[in-house]
């Protein structure tokens, strides 16, 4: 269902996470979030990260926002993104240990910078039937949407995700637990749309990532893995809107491949997610498979992204435009959303790149809008009249 892109022409969002005040050094850890929220200091500092990052996402005028993942811990490349769950779901022990090495296909040498996400991967193991517990999806959503008028994007980590990174002592194989923990998030998300949320966004399924790998495995392959999201997302788009966020990876702000990946392999199967919106990183591969998205992609919104989260060099207003114009060759206007290649809070980005890469996304937006007759979105930070510099009027209009 569509809500929050409903009736509206290039849309501007980002795909969710935003740096860290610095101020900001309260942790949920392993509290769940209403527990957290009883303390003060954890409160004041959860509820100002929240303002901050609706304040910087409204003055560089996006459409859609998102809470920058403020509810996450700060930790190495971002890890409590996947962590978050098992730790507050039912069937897991809660006792933090080092996950299964190359858990999900990854594995990087001692010396690597990956190496340290790695070993800072430390998960609690199933020992149960698998449950919602206390995620408090509903609950984090309602402290962020009643703080801003837009409407607020809300992102999860996939079930499978979860099942690659920890230990089983209960499920006989890896789709059972796979299963389980897919139909444990869908409880959880339908308590969220029933809250009230505009867009629930579903991040990384594995399709496209088994795809690009080649794996052709019987067990666990990318038909799986689309299998694995439908029924995730099961009944959701009669509540809400479901967008199914794609990249090729980014914690520390950092490459998962050596070379940059292609998402043809994967584009007939991602076709058939159950999304209104699906979501693409595109920025930092030039828009290579833009064509290919155009022509597999038929029924759902495509979101791509325009601006780079693993370089701090923001990108021009006329960059922006220019990708923009390149994925109109392929992908109607109506059809088209723009945002991040992915989360630009994953450890490595200072909040003032990241906010003038908003910026720059909306500026570049409003180019292309300007051109096709529709309404550009005010971007107090580009206000001219607002410089702190001491200039004529006449040389502010230049």
């Amino acid at each position: 269902m569509l809500r929050a892109t409903a009736d509206k022409l290039l849309p501007t969002t980002i795909t969710g996470s935003l740096p860290r005040p610095s101020w900001y050094t309260e942790n949920l850890g392993l509290k769940n979030f209403l527990t957290a929220m009883v303390e003060t200091r954890f409160r004041e500092q959860y509820e100002d990260a929240l303002a901050v990052y609706f304040n910087e996402q409204t003055i560089a005028g996006l459409d859609i926002v998102t809470d920058g993942d403020a509810r996450f811990t700060q930790d190495i490349g971002g890890q409590s993104w996947t962590s978050y769950p098992p730790f507050h779901m039912a069937g897991f022990d809660g006792i933090p240990k080092m996950a299964p090495v190359g858990g999900g296909g990854i594995g990087f040498p001692r010396g690597h910078i990956l190496h340290d996400y790695i070993e800072a991967r430390l998960m609690p193991s199933i020992v149960g039937p698998v449950g919602r517990g206390q995620m408090q999806y509903a609950q984090m959503y309602k402290a962020a949407q009643r703080m801003t008028s837009k409407p607020v994007k809300f992102g999860t980590v996939t079930p499978e995700l979860v099942a690659f990174a920890v230990q089983d002592f209960h499920y006989k194989d890896v789709r059972e637990r796979i299963w389980a923990l897919s139909n444990a998030f869908n409880e959880e998300l339908h308590a969220l749309a029933d809250a009230g949320c505009p867009v629930i966004q579903m991040e990384e399924p594995q399709i496209h990532l088994l795809a690009a790998r080649g794996v052709v495995d019987k067990v666990i392959n990318p038909e799986y893995m689309l299998e694995v999201f439908n029924n995730t997302v099961r009944g959701l788009r009669a509540k809400t809107e479901v967008w199914c966020h794609t990249c090729w990876g980014n914690p520390s702000q950092q490459r998962m491949f050596a070379e940059v990946q292609s998402y043809k392999p994967a584009l007939k199967l991602l076709n058939k997610v159950d999304a209104d919106v699906i979501t693409f990183e595109s920025c930092s591969s030039g828009g290579m498979d833009l064509e290919a998205i155009g022509r597999e992609i038929k029924d759902m919104k495509i979101a791509i992204g325009v601006i780079d989260h693993h370089s701090l060099q923001v990108e021009t207003p006329k960059m922006v435009a220019d990708h923009i114009r390149l994925a109109l060759k392929y992908i109607p206007v109506e059809r088209l959303v723009l945002s991040s290649d992915c989360g630009m809070g994953r450890e490595g980005m200072a909040r003032r790149h990241a906010l003038y890469k908003m910026v720059s996304l909306v500026q570049g937006t409003n180019i292309i809008r300007k051109e096709h007759g529709i309404p550009e979105a005010p971007c107090i930070a580009a206000d001219s009249k607002l410089t702190l510099l001491d200039v004529k009027p006449t040389d502010a209009k230049k």
